[in-house]
């Protein structure tokens, strides 16, 4: 069939990179044809669902929490916490530091003049715990945006629909790409299906359904179509030997649309693809006990008190505490043998530390309610939290230790905790607590913790015996490993141009956010410090729309 030319340029996926480039391109009066494989409910892609997380550098809202951050401090973090150590990584590393040269600089004003606007306690997320120049956020830089991930799609899907009106976007959903057309070495336009009509609400799984085939030409194409998250056979496929063993369950943290085909198709069209085995796994999932898509998993985002166990019962080593080292907790576990943990609390450390990761596990920040934040220093759990520890399958909670072990050991297909071992280790831990200075690092860690004003508000319990009757009842969750973002991608150069093998640039292909692991081909090195991945998008999807609109002009 004849190729349509109906655009300057072509953007492939809706997320929030597509987004952003997709803005960037109509505000430089160029049309750009927008495609995407689901129904117009799931537009924002991931971004929709997140906890609106953004790394901000010497922010005001840092300066107000007496948090005394730098761009040296920053560049610091990040190169010791991403351990660029490949030599494909030169062009990751530059990406690295431009990203960081943009938190530290315009970002958090040129977003404020959007119309986004910011939590004022920052959080502390990725903490490390090894020496000054390893992995990990030396102070927090955790932004949680007002209206979270929606709050971040917000400004850039209202700018895409003013352009929309104005004629300079066309936007398809329901087009899937299978093909980057190439002519005389060049990318010049796309080839796909037209999918059935669909009304799944978002995030839900959309039918395959082929109607008839297209083809769109354009001067430039620009990916944007994520990461693997929700294909777990390319996960395992991609899994690296220094994770462990691939695990045989995983929770969901993405839809299943996010299946990776775009890097592949670029690939087959001359681009290069990196760091396929650097991934961004958590190990404190669990199951969504109302799940929107196919195994749908719920990351806990924990504060630093509960107790961490793996499958026997044996606390989890130094500094793999909750919130510490998330890929250092991946190996440890999967090397173990087995595939799930626990942790170990209280009422009191649940009602303080407990936050869910997702726009609609957080409806009070996400619907912008004053009051609804201000509701979370009352007595009591944040209500999705108590919802899960009501509903969830994960969730025990009994007043007595013996029966807690017990009901652990009947919710895995084999009783693996020796009840003496699990009450040993809790003991110990409380017999610790009793004086201000203790040999116990994590909670050294966790009063260290309440030293910064944000925690000892609202993030972190005051120290306590987990057997303390007071302090009860006790509960145990069981944790799953939970997908969620791929750390490698598609090669670029620091204008977002796809590179070949060679090292040269693939002719008319660009791309951003996930799908070129966030910038590059990875960025983030082999771990991230959190609140980079939607900034990441952002970032690069400006990049590359800036950069398609001159090279289209």
């Amino acid at each position: 069939m004849a190729a349509e030319a109906s655009a300057d340029v072509i953007v492939v996926g809706a997320g929030l990179a597509g987004l952003v480039a997709t803005a960037e391109l109509a505000d430089t009066g160029r049309k750009v044809l927008l495609l995407d494989q689901e129904p117009p409910a799931s537009l924002g892609g991931q971004a929709h669902w997140s906890f609106g997380g953004l790394f901000f550098v010497d922010s005001p809202e840092q300066r107000r929490m007496r948090i005394r951050d730098s761009h040296e401090l920053a560049l610091q973090d990040w190169l010791g916490t991403a351990g660029f150590d490949r030599d494909c990584d030169t062009w990751p590393r530059r990406w690295a530091e431009a990203y960081v040269d943009f938190a530290a600089g315009e970002k958090r004003a040129w977003l404020k003049a959007q119309g986004m606007k910011f939590f004022p306690v920052v959080g502390w997320a990725e903490r490390g715990g090894y020496d000054a120049m390893g992995h990990g956020n030396s102070v927090p830089r955790f932004h949680i945006t007002w209206g979270t991930g929606p709050g971040v799609v917000e400004p850039f899907l209202r700018r895409v629909r003013a352009a929309i009106d104005k004629g300079l976007v066309v936007l398809k959903t329901r087009h899937r790409v299978d093909e980057l057309t190439v002519t005389a070495g060049a990318v010049d336009g796309v080839r796909g299906q037209v999918l059935e009509h669909s009304d799944v609400a978002r995030g839900e799984k959309s039918s395959r359904v082929e109607l008839r085939p297209f083809e769109f030409s354009a001067q430039a194409v620009v990916v944007t179509s994520g990461g693997i998250g929700g294909n777990h056979d390319l996960v395992r496929r991609n899994w690296p030997e220094r994770l462990g063993t691939p695990p045989k369950h995983m929770l969901s943290g993405v839809p299943a649309h996010v299946d990776g085909r775009m890097i592949g198709i670029t690939e087959k069209a001359g681009g290069n693809a990196i760091n396929g085995d650097r991934m961004w796994h958590y190990t404190e999932g669990i199951q969504n006990w109302d799940p929107i898509w196919p195994m749908h998993g719920i990351r806990i985002l924990p504060g630093p008190s509960s107790l961490w166990l793996d499958a026997r019962g044996k606390r989890l080593p130094v500094p793999l505490f909750p919130g510490f080292d998330t890929l250092g907790t991946l190996e440890h576990i999967m090397r173990g043998g087995h595939e799930h943990t626990w942790f170990v609390l209280t009422q009191k450390i649940i009602e303080k530390e407990f936050a869910l990761s997702g726009s609609e596990q957080n409806p009070d920040l996400t619907g912008r309610s004053v009051r609804g934040v201000l509701g979370r220093a009352l007595p009591g759990a944040p209500g999705p939290v108590e919802a899960f520890k009501k509903h969830g399958v994960d969730f025990i909670v009994e007043n007595d230790l013996r029966t807690l072990i017990s009901r652990m050991n009947a919710l895995t297909p084999e009783p693996l905790l020796d009840e003496e071992q699990v009450e040993r280790e809790i003991r110990a831990r409380d017999r610790e607590i009793r004086n201000p200075f203790t040999k116990d690092l994590q909670i050294t860690a966790l009063r260290g913790a309440r030293n910064y004003l944000g925690d000892k508000l609202i993030r972190v319990a005051t120290p306590h015996r987990l057997l303390d009757p007071k302090a009860g009842p006790l509960i145990a969750v069981r944790l799953s490993i939970i997908t969620r973002k791929s750390l490698g991608g598609l090669e670029t150069d620091l204008s977002s141009r796809v590179l070949q093998g060679s090292g040269e640039p693939l002719p008319g292909v660009y791309a951003a956010g996930e799908a070129a692991g966030f910038g590059g081909g990875g960025m983030h090195g082999y771990r991230a410090l959190e609140g980079t991945f939607l900034g990441g998008c952002i970032f690069s999807g400006r990049v590359a729309g800036r950069a398609a609109a001159a090279a289209t002009a």
